[in-house]
Order: structure tokens, then C-alpha cells, then sequence
């Protein structure tokens, strides 16, 4: 990493250079100094997230009401290494785990606001959903055998029936709404908080413009109880989005239920209980 930085940004090579703390799976994040990080794909399938960040980031960021990734540098493959990669502002804050939020009712209102601004942004020119956003934005039909396969699977395993329910739910409401820009992986590990608030929206590898209903997902992953209703009420979306919502949650939690059932009892306890709560929602608002 430090080679590829003198190579390509002299004028940085003399900073430190560290792992993060907290990394993710598409990427290898490294600390430059203070104020900056490195942000290096760590397969084929994620280098094309690189240039869209570059170019969308920063038209994106006067809109929205927290920060985002600043980009710093455009590094391209070189001592070794075979992709491009860049070169970003560093982001104060850690992520966005429920002990580190004062408030989550408040937190749920500033994630809706988000989201909903998101929506708002210009998107003439947009990288429309597809392949580079692992099919965010597009219809969860794109799983379907994907998704019937785990339901076979995971027979007498799981309440299959129900969580067919949800799934043609899901397939039948089928968006026919003005393209929107979508985050694609709103999750707690790509929301930034500092003194138990919204501070920033990192990790915009899976954006692009289509239907936002991949970006209501985390009202089961995060939000229970109180703070769900508000999420719910203050992002609001029509019926059919949050079919589709509960649509692209099933799907990855069969997916990942599958794998691990028998393998990883923690992880598949969460799995199961997020699908317990989909089926509820479903059968309240469905």
C-alpha cells in the first residue's frame, strides 16, 4: 500500500499508513495520516463501484444533509495491485451500533431524511440499476430462483409458506415509479454516528438510480418497535415499495440462512428472527 501510494501520490508518500478498524467485504480501507483513507476492490466485481463513487459522489453531496466520502485522489492498478482505487477524505465517527445512538427515534427520523433527500438528487445522467449495483434498484425478481431455491432448502426448517407469501408479494408489486437515486446498502456498518447522531453515509459501491425500495431494508435490520413505526412514517413510501422491501430482506436472509443453519447457530438466529419479523410485518400491512 505504501509503494502504491509514493508511486502514484508523492506527495502523501510520507504519511502513515494503517488498516481501519472496522473494514468491509468489497474493499480494503486503509488509514493515510489523520485526514485521509485508501479505498482498494478486492475482486472484478466491485471495481466498476470506483469510478461511479468518483464521479457521483461529489454531485451528490451538496444535497444531502450528512456527509459522504470526499474524493481525494483517482489511483489507477499499479505495483501489483490490478484495479483502480481512491484516494478519500476521512470521515470522523464510528458505526452506527445501537449502544453508540442516544436516541433511536431520532436517529430514525435522521436516516428517513436522508434517504428521502437522496430520492430528491438530479438523476440525469445516472448509472441505472443493474449489474454494477448487484441489482439494488431493480426488481427483487432478479433472485427469484435464487430465493425459491433457499425456500426448498430450507423446508420444515423455516414457516416456508409464509415466507413464500412474502416473496410473491414482493414480485407482484412491481415498481412503476420515476427512477430515484438508492444507496443500496444502508446498513449500520455504512452509517456513521459522533455523539449519538447521524454524522455521515459512507460505502456507495452498490448506488444508483431505480427503485428505492432496497433502501427501506434497514427498518428490520436496525429498528424495532417505536423507532420502526417512525422510520416507517418518516421515509414513508407507497405499500407496494414496502412489499418489495420485505421482498429483497427475505431473500437475503434465506440466502444466508442456507449457508449457515447448520454451521453458525449465532448468525442464524438473527437470520430467523428477521424473517419471523418480515412475515409479522407482512401480514399487518401486506
Amino acid at each position: 500500500m505504501k509503494r502504491l501510494v509514493a508511486a502514484q501520490f508523492p506527495q502523501w508518500r510520507d504519511l502513515s499508513v494503517r488498516p481501519v478498524e472496522v473494514d468491509g467485504w468489497d474493499n480494503r480501507t486503509y488509514r493515510l495520516g489523520e485526514a485521509l483513507t485508501a479505498r482498494l476492490p478486492t475482486a472484478d466485481g466491485y471495481v466498476p463501484a470506483v469510478a461511479k463513487e468518483n464521479e457521483w459522489l461529489p454531485r451528490l453531496a451538496p444535497a444531502l444533509p450528512v456527509a459522504v466520502p470526499s474524493i481525494m485522489g483517482e489511483g489507477v492498478p499499479g505495483e501489483g495491485y490490478p484495479y483502480p482505487w481512491s484516494v478519500r477524505g476521512w470521515l470522523d465517527g464510528e458505526t452506527a451500533a445501537r449502544g453508540r445512538i442516544d436516541d433511536m427515534e431520532q436517529f430514525a427520523v435522521s436516516l428517513a431524511d436522508f434517504i428521502l433527500a437522496l430520492q430528491r438528487c438530479d438523476t440525469t445522467g445516472g448509472p441505472p440499476a443493474g449489474e454494477h449495483s448487484w441489482y439494488r434498484g431493480a426488481s427483487p425478481a432478479y433472485y427469484d430462483e435464487e430465493t425459491r431455491r433457499c425456500l426448498a432448502a430450507l423446508d420444515g426448517r423455516v414457516d416456508t409458506g409464509r415466507a413464500a407469501a412474502v416473496w410473491e408479494a414482493a414480485l407482484d408489486a412491481e415498481w412503476s415509479g420515476e427512477p430515484v437515486w438508492f444507496h443500496g446498502d444502508i446498513a449500520s456498518g455504512n452509517l456513521l454516528v459522533a455523539d449519538g447522531k447521524l454524522t455521515a453515509v459512507i460505502d456507495f459501491g452498490t448506488s444508483g438510480v431505480g427503485d428505492p425500495a432496497c433502501d427501506l431494508v434497514i427498518a428490520w435490520g436496525m429498528f424495532s418497535g417505536d423507532s420502526r413505526e417512525t422510520f416507517r412514517r418518516a421515509v414513508g413510501q407507497d405499500e407496494g415499495t414496502w412489499a418489495r422491501a420485505r421482498g429483497w430482506l427475505l431473500w437475503k436472509c434465506l440466502l444466508t440462512l442456507t449457508g449457515n443453519i447448520d454451521t453458525d447457530p449465532e448468525r442464524a438466529a438473527v437470520d430467523q428472527r428477521l424473517i419471523a419479523q418480515v412475515l409479522a410485518d407482512h401480514e399487518r400491512f401486506g
